[in-house]
């Protein structure tokens, strides 16, 4: 894999505000979209991709002020006479980038699914080429390791307690008029907003991880403009975000023996389980007191190995990877590779992990007690002590004002067409996350349980009936009679190389 960025699935990661973006056209005047060139895509461009802008309101309730512009693309079907409508996708996060998405999606579905729908991206508010805002940080003043907050060695989290709350000071200070705004509900009234400006009756999504939670609020919001919703690697919506972040702990707990089996087969790490195990256990800790410089990413210590751990837990395609780490720092292996920050011009290097602050900061209300933090870090790391604690720690959020709007409540309300997919040892969405988001859509929806513990169901990767039912309903329209849950398919050496569509958590790595 060339320079895989690994994105917070979550669910996660140098123009100021309102200042000059890359665009790919001028704004329409009035209804429609005109579309034009697409900024440079950092992936295999599809030269068919078009992207135009659209201005939205900054503040929803105040729909006639301040405007913000949103990146939109369309890669168009090249049978318009089977043309259903629009496919809309999101990349996660919160605070993936998502213009390029089509591409992507295009090399996935089948014929049928692209002869009937245009597929749609777009950079969130706030991500990318839609009006991006910063913390006003670099990429070396944001470690991996202190944004997904992992614990001090000896479970201590005032350091954590420091980092929240400057950090908190700092976007909230440098992300300008757009930061409070930067919400799951405002990006769900901007989709409709690119519905509307598309001629569209209805709009039909395909996303996951984060981009699960978003599509369950605009369905939520506008059920009735709904037409067809694939839901992959699901959050809980009654859990947004301090309770759903805390079940990372115990997710990496359940995934850890896929690894474990990986590692043992693999040889060199264990000769069973438990032993792969122990053995990860021990370098952690022995890392915590003497760090493995790296030559680039500078000195390993526990908790950066953790988040490497995390990072490359996401998919069996990265188990290698996570194994070159596990020699390099256990027994002075060749340095694995490490990437440096993207450049996009434009586009602060912190903008990812800004906006993932906007989001989960600003969706819903945390509590400033940091003696509750404290307790739930102790009792995580208890019981689950790959990660430990990290998921059940403080974010910046502790220190961020109330937010501006309560959080949509996801139900049963509106039509039957959402179908959710999910593995079930996931690390990222964990199992019991996708049960809530079932439990919160009723009889709207049908869910499809994969036995892997990848992130992200639809998977070209590991094909599966995930993949085979969401094609189906896609086209036809038709969910399954009942929740259905299976293994894997039998996967071809070709289909095995293919990347995953969702990413894994955030750092930059060069293989």
């Amino acid at each position: 894999m060339k320079r895989v960025r690994v994105v917070l699935g979550v669910v996660v990661l140098a123009a100021a505000l309102g200042g000059a973006v890359p665009a790919a056209a001028e704004v329409a005047a009035g209804p429609g979209l005109v579309w034009g060139q697409c900024p440079p895509d950092p992936g295999p461009a599809d030269p068919r991709l078009r992207c135009a802008v659209l201005e939205v309101p900054l503040d929803y309730r105040a729909p006639g002020g301040k405007k913000i512009k949103l990146t939109v693309s369309r890669l168009a079907t090249a049978k318009p006479g089977l043309r259903r409508g629009v496919l809309l996708h999101n990349g996660g996060g919160p605070g993936e980038a998502s213009l390029f998405l089509p591409s992507r999606y295009a090399l996935a579905y089948s014929r049928e699914v692209l002869d009937r729908f245009d597929l749609i991206g777009f950079d969130p508010r706030g991500v990318g080429y839609s009006t991006p805002i910063t913390c006003g940080r670099s990429a070396a003043e944001l470690p991996n390791e202190w944004v997904l907050p992992f614990p001090a060695a000896d479970g201590s989290i005032d350091d954590n307690v420091g980092f929240a709350r400057e950090l908190a000071r700092d976007c909230l200070a440098n992300g300008g008029d757009l930061v409070r705004h930067v919400t799951t509900a405002n990006t769900a009234r901007d989709m409709d907003r690119i519905r509307i400006a598309l001629g569209e009756r209805k709009l039909s999504y395909s996303s996951g991880s984060y981009g699960s939670y978003l599509g369950a609020v605009y369905a939520s919001l506008f059920p009735e403009r709904t037409d067809r919703v694939v839901l992959d690697s699901n959050v809980d919506p009654s859990r947004v975000w301090h309770r759903q972040w805390s079940l990372w702990d115990s997710g990496a707990e359940a995934r850890f023996p896929d690894f474990a089996a990986w590692a043992v087969e693999e040889g060199g790490f264990g000769a069973t389980q438990a032993e792969v195990r122990e053995r990860f256990l021990a370098l952690a800790t022995k890392l915590d007191s003497a760090p493995v410089v790296h030559p680039k990413a500078g000195p390993v210590n526990g908790n950066l190995f953790r988040a490497i751990h995390r990072a490359y837990s996401y998919h069996t395609l990265y188990f290698p990877e996570l194994g070159a780490w596990w020699r390099f720092l256990a027994d002075g292996g060749p340095p694995p590779g490490w990437g440096d920050p993207a450049d996009v011009p434009g586009v602060p290097q912190d903008n990812s992990t800004a906006v993932l602050l906007a989001v989960t900061c600003g969706d819903t209300y945390w509590s400033h007690d940091i003696g509750q933090y404290r307790r739930e870090v102790e009792v995580n790391r208890a019981r689950y002590p790959i990660l430990g604690g990290m998921g059940a720690n403080i974010w910046p959020c502790a220190f961020w004002p109330a937010p501006i709007e309560p959080p949509v409540r996801v139900t049963d309300r509106g039509p039957s067409n959402v179908l959710l997919l999910q593995t079930r040892r996931d690390p990222g969405t964990p199992y019991a996350g996708a049960l809530g988001m079932r439990a919160a859509f009723g009889d709207r929806a049908r869910m499809v349980t994969v036995d892997t513990g990848n992130h992200g169901a639809y998977d070209p990767s590991t094909p599966s009936c995930a993949i085979t039912e969401a094609h189906r309903f896609l086209v036809t329209g038709t969910l399954p009679r009942r929740d259905l849950a299976c293994a894997p398919d039998p996967v071809a050496p070709a289909a095995a190389a293919r990347v995953p569509l969702l990413g894994t958590p955030s750092m930059m790595v060069d293989r």
